[in-house]
């Protein structure tokens, strides 16, 4: 006769398993070769900042050399490496690098519109700028100013006009260093 308190063998505390269909993880090894691929596909300068095993740098450094079937064969090692790695630190480092053109263009973009009021309405923006970049010559700014306004007026080729936007991309390109 069993006892009433008692469980039986089968019933003790299970963990919760979760099932994973055999699709579902050649998908996940796909994802990670791709993300291998996108890899092999940047510089090496870029690949240094990435946080990767010394193996999965070697051979990627190998897949970047190898052409047509051999380059083929290292991506899929590469795929297989990728499996031992922790692909959200990966990730996020490859969303940045993707990302950093775009900031980019928008950054360069931010000085187009500076540069356009800083013709229309100088002594403003030149303090403006003089504020943000310090080491920025205010006289050289004005003359620009002055300059590519009578450019625009009397229709000759804009050159004041780019070279107000030359110092503008100095000075940003200085302020990141």
């Amino acid at each position: 006769m069993a006892r009433k308190n008692q469980k039986a063998p089968w019933e003790e505390e299970e963990e919760e398993i979760i099932w994973v269909s055999r699709t579902e993880m050649k998908n996940d090894m796909e994802d990670l070769q791709k993300l291998g691929e996108e890899l092999v596909g940047l510089k090496p300068a870029v690949l240094a900042k990435f946080p990767l095993s010394e193996t999965l740098q070697v051979a990627i450094s190998d897949a970047q050399r190898f052409k047509n079937e051999a380059k083929r064969r290292q991506l899929q090692y590469i795929g297989k490496l990728m499996r031992l790695e922790d692909p959200e630190p990966i990730q996020l480092a490859l969303d940045k690098v993707r990302n950093k053109h775009s900031q980019a263009t928008i950054a360069l973009h931010k000085l187009e519109i500076l540069r356009d009021r800083m013709i229309e309405t100088p002594d403003v923006v030149i303090e403006e700028v003089m504020v943000k970049y310090p080491e920025a010559d205010r006289q050289r700014f004005r003359q620009l100013a002055r300059q590519a306004k009578k450019e625009k007026a009397s229709n000759k080729p804009p050159k004041a006009f780019r070279e107000i936007f030359q110092i503008l991309k100095d000075l940003y390109l200085e302020e990141d260093l």
